[in-house]
């Protein structure tokens, strides 16, 4: 299935020189586009179960559907099967960890105890690879959770102990930080919510930003770890009433100075971040950015190259936000969906690939050509170039890339994972 290298260099030959007739440098397009990380989240590769106890089963308001061969049973199956999902992602990129994925060698360690140690073998691996690492607190899938507060539980026994997990979750953060040497982006996100609808909508608001201002307490080096928070529209089990919702979490990230975790997947149908970015990014700190594709609720399906993620792209591009210009990125990038009804690394190789076209995508707009003419009030030309730039050779272009970076060409990818579909994943 993949092109020769000798027809992908002559098309990207013929690519470049179609984009530098618009003003457009391919070449420079694809320098900064190897330098974007993005984030794999590791729990796309074992259907959210985590190591704890055998694997736990999921509530939250989050269900994994399908039963495809070969899920990840144990951390090194979890971590071989990133392996091969890495070696048909062109670029090298971070990997983002749960609370509940800690090894613990057998013994029983809640979360409130988590330490760095019981993440060495994730340090490890991801020193060895050249990969940064990324961090959640896991505030699901536990007994203290089961009746879907946390952080905003009304009994203090149980709000603090998530104070104390969320606490030892941020020194791991560090840990991670400090061991690899970039800054580990540590996300809280709670389920905290009521099925109908609550008779007080603000204590239980009240008491979770309590809760966070706790968790938060102790200072830690920011070039080592960031925090994010993260809202959520509704959820199965919280369809009335949502404690952390994106009001209550704006408000919070620009008060505290935290980043704000978007979720594609964690808005009103009817609403688009692409929009929303230019809109809070100044206020904040900076964002979290989770690439998810919501198909009718917030399903977390495989992403795509949808005209939103297209836009979303652009966006990141056209603010700066990503640090392509030298100044530290404002937006990190995260992978945020769970799949098991197809290949499971083959959706983190279509996920990551999608995201990486878009952005490719955004970096070969002609941007000051649309933006001169938009300000110039020539709004067909606008429109006629957004256009004609939609049948550009960008696929040559990505072609290129991935032969450069050493990564399967065209769908070249798919026999990969297919092979070991047949040689590992059918054998568990």
């Amino acid at each position: 299935m993949a092109e020769s290298s000798p027809r992908v260099e002559q098309a990207w030959r013929h690519a470049r020189e179609v984009y530098s007739e618009l003003g457009v440098d391919a070449e420079d397009a694809l320098e900064r586009l190897a330098r974007v990380p993005v984030s794999l989240n590791c729990w796309q590769g074992d259907d959210v179960r985590g190591f704890e106890d055998g694997g736990a089963a999921l509530d939250g308001g989050l269900a994994v559907s399908g039963n495809y061969l070969g899920r990840a049973r144990d951390p090194d199956e979890l971590r071989r099967d990133a392996e091969q999902a890495l070696r048909c992602i062109p670029g090298r990129h971070r990997f983002n960890l749960h609370a509940s994925y800690a090894e613990t060698g057998g013994a029983r360690v809640d979360r409130d105890a988590l330490q760095p140690g019981h993440f060495a073998g994730w340090i490890g691996w991801a020193r060895e690879r050249g990969l940064g690492l990324d961090f959640n607190p896991t505030f699901f899938a536990h007994p203290k959770a089961a009746d879907g507060f946390t952080l905003a539980h009304a009994d203090p026994a149980v709000r603090g102990f998530w104070i104390e997990h969320g606490r030892a979750c941020r020194r791991v953060g560090a840990a991670f930080g400090a061991a690899l040497g970039t800054p580990c982006v540590t996300n809280v996100w709670v389920p905290d919510g009521y099925k109908d609808t609550p008779a007080d909508r603000a204590a239980p608001r009240a008491r979770l930003a309590e809760a966070l201002d706790q968790v938060f307490a102790e200072e830690l080096d920011p070039a080592l770890q960031l925090d994010a928070v993260e809202p959520k529209l509704f959820g199965i089990g919280s369809e009335s009433y949502v404690a952390g919702s994106h009001e209550f979490y704006l408000g919070y990230a620009i008060s505290r100075r935290k980043l704000l975790c978007l979720d594609m997947g964690h808005q009103h149908p009817t609403e688009v971040l692409s929009d929303k970015l230019s809109a809070a990014l100044p206020y904040l700190p900076g964002v979290l950015l989770h690439v998810s594709r919501g198909v009718r609720w917030d399903s977390d399906h495989v992403v795509t190259l949808s005209d939103e993620l297209e836009e979303l792209a652009k966006e990141l591009v056209r603010l700066d936000a990503l640090g392509l210009e030298g100044a530290p990125p404002r937006v990190h990038l995260g992978l945020d969906f769970f799949d098991a009804s197809i290949n499971r690394v083959a959706a983190w190789v279509i996920g990551t690939r999608s995201l990486q076209k878009a952005l490719l995508l955004a970096l070969l707009e002609p941007a000051d050509t649309l933006q001169a003419l938009e300000r110039d009030g020539d709004f067909t030309g606008r429109l006629a170039l957004l256009e004609e730039l939609k049948s550009l050779p960008a696929g040559a272009v990505w072609d290129y890339h991935c032969l450069r970076q050493g990564a399967p060409v065209g769908l070249a990818w798919l026999d990969e994972v297919r092979r070991y579909e047949r040689d590992v994943l059918s054998q568990r």
